[in-house]
């Protein structure tokens, strides 16, 4: 499977054989990947090695989420200091 993460360059990872997944692009939306397997231990192994590739950073929220994660963001540097 290859992901484009945003880096300069394709990510290839290795999904076992009882791993199905499914990508879906929808307008002016992010791609979203479907997982499945009835192996429930696998399947979350494989959901955080995907996550763990680009985490969502706390400055503009950007990188791999899960479904209903909601990110805290940080606020940046004050502009203004006296």
């Amino acid at each position: 499977m290859e992901l484009s993460l945003g880096y300069s360059h394709e990510i290839h990872l290795m999904v076992p054989h009882e791993v199905k997944v499914e990508a879906k692009t929808e307008k002016r939306g992010n791609p979203k990947v479907t997982i499945s397997s009835y192996d429930k231990q696998l399947l979350g192994m494989v959901a955080a090695k995907i996550r763990s590739l680009r985490k969502p950073e706390p400055y503009k929220g950007k990188g791999v989420r899960f479904v209903g994660e909601v990110v805290r963001k940080k606020a940046g540097k004050s502009a203004n200091v006296k």
